[in-house]
């Protein structure tokens, strides 16, 4: 921290300067999706669909089995904070489909 004012002894002793701000690393952009790659995503999952397991959570869903599904998908991903994520992921799958149903209708 630079000193309020220029002394010689003290805790702040030194001469005033502006301190330096640092360019941000590349590192703290690391796992940010970018606009591009969220595109390609959603043209690739539009494309080829859903894996069988994944389509096996959205019925489990649709039955409000929410417990269950957490379960499948803990055991298909191998970790409980991957499972979660997934099942909220076919949460809102779910959800979109009966907001399309409902504009259909």
């Amino acid at each position: 921290m630079a000193p309020a004012y220029e002394i010689c002894v003290g805790l702040k002793k030194g001469h005033r300067i502006t301190a330096n701000t640092p360019r941000p690393k590349p590192a703290n952009r690391r796992g940010k999706s970018t606009k591009n790659n969220k595109f390609v995503r959603s043209v690739i999952r539009e494309i080829v669909g859903y894996a069988p397991y994944e389509r096996r959570i959205v019925e489990l869903l649709k039955i409000s089995k929410d417990k269950r599904a957490l379960k499948f998908a803990k055991r298909r991903l191998g970790s409980h904070l991957r499972a979660k994520r997934k099942r909220e992921e076919m949460v809102r799958v779910v959800q979109a489909q009966h907001r399309k149903k409902e504009q259909k209708e």
